[in-house]
């Protein structure tokens, strides 16, 4: 198979390179370097069956002949987000029309990398598919979370209304391997700090809850959900539930760092708990995480203690 990857000098979009590259398919990476980093995919490029573009998604863009899309082109930590929210609405919105027509127009499949984000500070536990969420419409997460619920819909209009097919992964928080240092999420936060012997930065009272999920493991669900013949959101996370408390402490232990933790004001609109329910995608295409947060960690500190001796 050829497949484009949007937004593939990512994080996570680099991991999926790399793996669809083992795996003997041919890729298509786009990315215009606003998040991504070339770095991530350098050594890719030697790759006979590895082609880069450098494009801004939110203007047209039709590739050579590809067999599928993984659209993952947005910024997606608070940091990247945040900064610029005009654009990361854009990226939902004028870059969904030009990828959504892309697959269109050459009658393949594409996938969209959504998020948990769309369930807002939710009032159910663990969260369903069938969940509508609870987000909050303009505070300021609400570019990256209302940018990837139109996305979702954007998705469903075109598989309704001109037969895209199309697959949604409602991705949890995903960490490991060619995250940035500056990222701005817990796992990076935690391991650059504990790494530096400085005090873990735990925001509110720390007993808020998230379900981290090795990139590994998403990068299976990703390709297996491409795979499928599911047209309907689907949550692809990992279901056992951390504390930050526990996850500092986690860290602090693997590490041995001395320096402890100190306690921040929470964000607005942070989310108390955040936890997937994967029954569909376990009953769908038997696909379920199989590294614990502990053995994720390893690398993911060697990977950031790499970058940090640099």
């Amino acid at each position: 198979m050829r497949y484009l990857v949007t937004g593939g000098a990512g994080f996570i979009g680099s991991n999926l390179c790399r793996r669809l590259l083992s795996e003997g398919h041919s890729v298509v990476c786009l990315d215009d370097f606003s998040t991504g980093k070339r770095s991530n995919i350098i050594e890719l490029e030697k790759n006979p069956m590895f082609d880069f573009m450098n494009h801004d998604l939110t203007k047209p863009f039709f590739p050579e002949k590809v067999e599928g899309i993984f659209n993952l082109a947005c910024p997606a930590s608070p940091v990247h987000y945040q900064y610029n929210p005009i654009r990361t609405l854009k990226m939902g919105t004028l870059a969904m029309y030009n990828v959504l027509g892309m697959a269109a127009k050459l009658d393949i499949p594409i996938l969209q990398a959504s998020t948990s984000e769309v369930y807002g500070d939710p009032k159910e536990h663990p969260q369903s598919e069938s969940y509508w969420g609870h987000v909050n419409p303009i505070g300021p997460r609400a570019c990256y979370d209302e940018g990837k619920r139109v996305a979702e819909a954007l998705c469903m209009a075109y598989k309704n209304y001109s037969n895209v097919s199309i697959r949604i992964a409602r991705i949890f928080n995903t960490y490991g391997p060619f995250m940035d240092v500056d990222d701005g999420r817990v796992v990076s936060n935690f391991c650059v700090q504990a790494i530096k012997s400085e005090p873990l930065t735990i925001y509110g009272d720390g007993r808020q809850t998230r379900s981290f999920c090795f990139v590994d493991d998403l990068v299976t669900g990703l390709i297996s959900l491409m795979n499928s013949n599911i047209e309907e959101p689907v949550n692809l996370g990992n279901p056992e539930e951390f504390s930050m408390i526990e996850l500092a402490n986690k860290i602090i232990e693997i590490t041995n760092s001395k320096a402890g933790f100190t306690l921040h004001k929470l964000p607005v609109d942070d989310p108390q708990r955040r936890c997937p329910d994967i029954t569909l995608a376990q009953n769908s295409f038997n696909w379920s995480p199989n590294t614990s947060l502990s053995d994720g960690l390893i690398p993911t500190l060697d990977w950031f203690r790499m970058c940090l001796n640099e």
